[in-house]
Order: C-alpha cells, then structure tokens, then sequence
C-alpha cells in the first residue's frame, strides 16, 4: 500500500455510562467516508487509547474496520510500552482485517536506540500487515532517531511508513532525504502538513479531519498536486483551528468540538476531562463557528 493523503485519528465517543459509544463511532466513519477521508486510525492518542481495556481496544478496531466496510483502509494504533502487548494488539488487528498498524514509541520506559529497534522490529515480525512507526517524543520522552528508522525500514521490509510528530522539520527533512523508495513521510501535526508535503512528505495523520475532513482533504491533496497557491489559502484558514485544538491536551479540543455539532457527547476517560477555562471554550467555539459558517457560506 502507498500510505498517502489525510488520515483521520478518530475520538473514541463515550456513553454517559462512559462506555464505548459504538453508534457514534459509527456515524463518525461515515462522516469521514463521505467527505472523501483517505483512511481512519482509530485507538491513537486521539482516540484516548491509554485508557481503552485491551477488550475495548479490540472491540473498537474491528468494529471500524466493520463500518468502514472496505471502503478506506484502517490503520490501527497497536502501540505500547511493553513489546508483548504491543505485539498481541497488532496480531489482534491483524486477525480482524485492519490494513496496517500505527506502532507509537514505547513511553515511560525510555529505552535506548537500541532498544527501539529490537521493539519495533520484534512487532513488526510477529505480523505482515504493514507498520507505520509513530515517533512523538514530547508523549513518550524518547525519539526516534533517523538512523535507527532507516536502519528497520531496511531490514523489516512490512515497515513503510513513518508519522512524524517530532515536531523537530530538520530531522523530518532528513527522513525524506535519506528514505528508500516507497518509505511514507506523514506529518503527526496539522500545523506542519504542509510543510512536510513541500519538502516531499506525503499526508498527514490529522486531528483536524475529524470535524473538517473534506477541508483537509482539500488541503493536502492540493499541496500533493502541486497547487500551493490553494493550499496556502485552505492552510491560513485553517491555522487557528490547528492552535485551538491544543489549546489544552489532545483530544479534549477536538472532542468538545465534535460534540458542540453533535457527533459524541462531550465525555472523557480519567485523568483526561473536559476544557479547564471557560475562555478556552468560548476560544474554540468562536473559531468552530466561524469556519462552519464559511462552509456554509461557500467562503472556503
């Protein structure tokens, strides 16, 4: 597969019995689908998968592989810090027809370069769907370093593609410099999507697209095409979205968001809550109805 395009890391909606909200994530996929997604990601950090059970866990990729019915490819966030569990999610995934997983560095532990590559590679052997490797160093408070994603790229030949949120574009422009053909470069921030595909990336792994799919879609395959001029006017309309939904921890923005135009209810698992400040609200809510009254306008 050419891993390519706006991928969505879909929320986990809730129940107010703070149940997994199967019907929501229903209507979300379709959303998504409908405004021409290239592909979900649930169970990733925005899909608040630290606390999902391993049942919900499961539950939850196969029953978005269920919705999505074929129609876009799932990549399923199988990471973890322990490389067993790691390695029974993805088997998981794979067994219920997910199309690639999403491996994030393992957190908390902080192992060594030399760990990282035993990790991923132990992972990526115990499959044969593809593996994206997530590298996020502000959650996990280690990176991976590029010498030690080329050196899996070439010896693991199902590891294909990369979700940069580095947030560090010299070392994301040294990946696209010194990848091997076929390697994905996805950018892990919205914010520097359009910056990863100028320097040659290929998509990003989004957080935006989940209110505003067709609008990243739009984006990024604009930038892809070689229509900067678009992309430019879409990324400018877009950035004060991108600061407001880290305006405070990932997801709790963008799930408020969602849930202000009804797609989940406005429910979080412990220790993630809802929006601290009234401000911050007030902030997210301004920018969300001002972009949703340009699409209904015909503005953007």
């Amino acid at each position: 597969m050419d891993f390519k395009g706006v991928y969505t890391a879909l929320i986990t909606p809730f129940t107010e019995y703070n149940t997994v909200d199967y019907a929501s994530l229903e209507r979300i996929v379709e959303f998504q689908i409908e405004n021409g997604i290239d592909g979900l990601v649930p169970c990733g950090t925005t899909g608040e998968s630290p606390t999902l059970s391993h049942e919900e866990h499961d539950r939850v990729i196969a029953q978005t592989i269920k919705f999505a019915g074929g129609r876009v490819p799932v990549i399923a966030g199988t990471g973890s810090n322990a490389t067993s569990e790691a390695i029974r999610l993805s088997q998981h995934a794979e067994d219920a027809g997910v199309d690639a997983v999403l491996l994030v560095n393992p957190y908390y532990n902080k192992p060594t370069q030399m760990g990282l590559y035993l990790h991923f590679k132990a992972i990526a052997e115990s499959v044969s769907v593809p593996c994206i490797l997530y590298n996020i160093k502000g959650r996990t408070g280690v990176n991976l370093e590029t010498d030690t994603l080329l050196r899996l790229s070439r010896e693991c030949s199902n590891i294909v593609a990369v979700k940069e949120a580095s947030g560090d574009i010299v070392q994301i422009e040294e990946v696209i410099r010194r990848r091997e053909e076929g390697f994905s470069v996805l950018s892990g921030d919205d914010n520097l999507a359009l910056d990863v595909i100028r320097r040659g990336g290929d998509g990003v792994i989004s957080v935006a697209s989940n209110l505003f799919p067709a609008e990243m879609e739009a984006l990024v395959h604009s930038a892809m095409r070689g229509d900067f001029e678009t992309a430019e006017h879409l990324n400018s309309w877009f950035v004060p979205f991108f600061k407001a939904c880290f305006i405070e921890t990932n997801p709790i923005p963008i799930k408020v968001a969602m849930a202000r135009f009804g797609y989940s209810k406005e429910i979080f698992r412990l220790p993630l809550c809802t929006l601290e400040s009234e401000e911050h609200r007030r902030d997210l809510f301004s920018v969300v109805d001002k972009m949703m009254d340009d699409i209904r306008r015909g503005d953007i």
